[in-house]
């Protein structure tokens, strides 16, 4: 860095603001100013945190306010990792500080606050004050010091024993063996005896837990060859991304841990990427009896204390492995040789808010970026990782049979029409019957949480729906409320019509709640549980179901998608889908496609132990083609149909997408900046030549959430670039009152 008085730096602050901004160093920081600090900055009228970005040329630098602080010693990124960072704000076209704020631990930023407090006089004054930053928790360490003549009495004469004898001992240590001992231990330091020090200590989310130690599993054919390639992906040290397409219980793990285990040996690191955090402890366990090596864990399920202290771990090299959700994705792993996404066909690896990143997709530009192996794993791949595998695009690893030669569940089609309010149909509870009586689990999958859907008024057919959101409100009976599932707004049960005040309303539709009901008046000697957002709220709410399950302490497991992602039950020899057709009426192109993987993902966990499975598939739509292939464990079949009718309407792998929602409160604000967006687009498209069709602007499907009402555009291109210069060009020449929120989605997942 430069050290003349004009030492000018390039920062970015983690606010919705295009461009970096300029500030000069005074000298006496000017030593300290890395790139990759954090830095204390005026802005405005406050003091905001900002990263440093490296120095920079500015004309005016007397204009300039000046940095106040460097805040860290060391720097928190890398040359590297910054690459990344700007290739995600360029890409997600979202502002460089809100990217950076994004992949480090949260609650590490200090920015200034007000508070009221009194004067000498009894005057009322504003007082600036910083907020925010993480602690490093430390722990007190007690040492003896063996010439001192003191000699205490009683207990603390045995402690001080037990220091000679031990050397060193932390606070917690002593009063776990001698009780209450904080008296003494002062008392010791005050005479000498003992001196007091200070230790950095993690927060454990693994709360030091045992999980024993097991070896390498025989590989079949298949997945040695899996292995080989990979082995040697790592061995030429470059870029090689790979679709593992293997069927439900194929043995992709161990092709992960196996493949993790070569990278390790070369002294490189692995990041290992879940779906949904309920997959993770499963994982974790797996990780840690197969690697002494350290293993971090990065999820949303940690509190932001573990989650800073597993940062720094891996930012210190301690962690070799880091296993999490998409946040994962920023861990500050260095020398990565194996990036792991498993069931890489899922939307939650997509962001739905603030920077609305892929996890999946930006594993390749992270692996690219690092010249890693980059292995994404599924029984149901997208149509697009699929296509792009048959191109070259991606290396193809097949796993075609379940490990062990198990072999796939028996499946069935149940015909659901004409048996209007029925739950189970009748070959579905005399299976669950004998599947009882035989000792076997049972899971059964409704994509739908609550008791009830909506409530209805027989007399004038009133619903009852959410006053700031476009949908029903869910009865939820454990709570007594009806709930909005979009933003949390609850009451109480109306006893009657709030439109005609007739006492004949009824509750319709069926949710994970009601089927539990339904499911304890038809076995009421079976332990019965739930799987869903409500019954796993809380830290290590889903560790506790699936560990109840593993134990055999569950005989029917009720539950929603969360039951669906890769979970290994091998006591599970009954699987039961229920409304099997409820996805595939959404107003989303990829309904067809996301039905299949759901059911897919569904009927896989059977039969993955000793005992054979059994699926049985309820539908009113038994002739579809996702729910035929699903139930035929037809991947191909699927794939070949599916990516004609997207060649067809010309969306992925054959278009690229962008969506563009505008809310407002009032809705003709909203309506009104919609309509001036496509125009815009559509000038900028002619006057450019650019390939991409302006769809819109339309109401959204949900045309309400949260009390603001959401129109849309979609862009389709053919080209990416073209789709990245129109948005481009569009951003720089669009403004809109403050009223209207603009959100723009490129590769949206989620249409609704």
């Amino acid at each position: 860095m430069q050290t003349t008085s004009q030492h000018i730096v390039e920062v970015a602050i983690p606010l919705p603001l295009e461009g970096s901004f300029h500030y000069l160093v005074p000298q006496r920081l000017s030593a300290a100013a890395q790139a990759g600090k954090r830095v204390l900055v005026p802005f405005g009228r406050r003091k905001v945190t900002g990263y440093l970005l490296g120095d920079a040329d500015a004309p005016g630098a007397g204009e300039l306010k000046e940095v106040l602080e460097i805040l860290d010693e060391e720097p928190l990124f890398t040359p590297s990792e910054l690459e990344f960072y700007r290739w995600i704000a360029g890409y997600y076209l979202h502002p460089l500080g809100e990217v950076i704020k994004m992949a480090l631990p949260a609650g590490i930023n200090l920015v200034s606050r007000y508070r009221c407090e009194q004067s000498e006089d009894g005057t009322p004054v504003l007082k600036e004050y910083l907020a925010g930053g993480k602690s490093v928790r430390t722990e007190r360490l007690y040492t003896a010091v063996p010439d001192c003549s003191a000699r205490p009495r009683g207990k603390g004469l045995e402690i001080l024993e037990y220091l000679l004898e031990v050397g060193e001992c932390s606070g917690p240590e002593l009063r776990e063996r001698f009780g209450p001992c904080t008296a003494q231990l002062g008392r010791l330091v005050e005479l000498g005896a003992a001196r007091l020090s200070q230790r950095e200590v993690y927060r454990d989310p693994f709360k030091a837990k045992e999980y024993g130690h097991d070896g390498p599993l025989p590989l079949n054919p298949a997945q040695a060859e899996a292995l080989a390639r990979v082995s040697a992906a790592l061995a030429a040290g470059d870029f090689a991304p790979f679709l593992l397409h293997g069927v439900t219980g194929s043995g992709k793990t161990e092709v992960y841990l196996q493949s993790i285990a070569v990278a390790l040996a070369a002294g490189r690191t692995a990041l290992v990427l879940v779906p949904e955090i309920a997959l993770t402890p499963q994982l974790v366990g797996r990780f840690k009896r197969r690697f002494d090596c350290g293993i971090a864990v990065l999820h949303s399920g940690l509190s932001d204390g573990e989650r800073f202290d597993e940062w720094r771990r891996i930012r210190r090299g301690e962690a070799s492995i880091v296993i999490g959700a998409r946040s994962a994705l920023f861990a500050p792993l260095e020398r990565v040789g194996v990036i792991v996404v498993d069931e890489e066909h899922e939307g939650s690896y997509k962001q739905s808010e603030g920077v609305r990143y892929n996890a999946r997709d930006l594993a390749l530009v992270r692996g690219k970026l690092g010249k890693a192996v980059v292995l994404l794993g599924s029984a149901t791949p997208l149509v697009t990782s699929y296509h792009a595998a048959q191109t070259g695009r991606l290396g193809y690893l097949s796993l075609p049979d379940r490990v062990r030669d198990l072999p796939m569940p028996e499946t069935r089609m149940l015909d659901a029409r004409n048996h209007k309010g029925d739950i189970f149909l009748p070959e579905l509870v005399e299976a669950m019957g004998e599947n009882l009586d035989a000792g076997g689990q049972t899971l059964l999958f409704l994509n739908r949480r609550g008791f009830a859907t909506y409530l209805v008024c027989e007399t004038c057919g009133h619903v009852l729906r959410c006053p700031n959101c476009a949908v029903t409100l869910t009865y939820h009976r454990i709570k007594g409320k009806h709930v909005c599932h979009y933003c949390d707004f609850t009451m109480l049960p109306p006893s009657t019509c709030p439109d005609c005040q007739s006492g004949a309303i009824t509750l319709l539709g069926r949710g994970t709640e009601r089927v539990e009901d339904q499911v304890q008046k038809l076995f009421p000697d079976a332990r019965v549980s739930r799987m869903d957002r409500d019954s796993t709220r809380g830290k290590g709410g889903h560790a506790r179901v699936l560990k109840e399950l593993e134990e055999g302490m569950v005989d029917i497991l009720i539950g929603t998608q969360m039951i669906a992602k890769g979970h290994d039950f091998p006591g599970v020899t009954l699987v039961g889908v229920l409304s099997a057709d409820a996805s595939l009426n959404l107003p989303d192109f990829r309904s067809a496609e996301r039905t299949f993987q759901l059911v897919t993902q569904v009927m896989g966990r059977a039969g993955r132990g000793d005992k054979p499975g059994r699926v049985l598939v309820q539908t009113l739509a038994p002739e579809h083609y996702a729910l035929t292939h699903a139930v035929a464990h037809d991947y191909l079949g699927f794939y070949r149909e599916e990516i004609a009718f997207r060649e067809e309407v010309g969306y992925p792998p054959f278009a690229h997408l962008a969506a563009l929602t505008f809310s407002a409160v009032a809705a003709g604000q909203g309506e009104s900046a919609a309509d001036e967006a496509a125009a815009l687009l559509r000038r900028i498209k002619r006057e450019a030549r650019l390939r991409v069709e302006v769809l819109g602007p339309v109401t959204a499907p949900l045309g309400k959430v949260r009390g603001r009402f959401r129109w849309q555009i979609l862009l389709k291109g053919v080209e990416r670039a073209d789709l990245h210069r129109l948005l481009f060009h569009f951003r720089g020449g669009f403004s809109h009152p403050s009223t209207v929120r603009l959100t723009i989605d490129v590769d949206p997942v989620d249409m609704l």
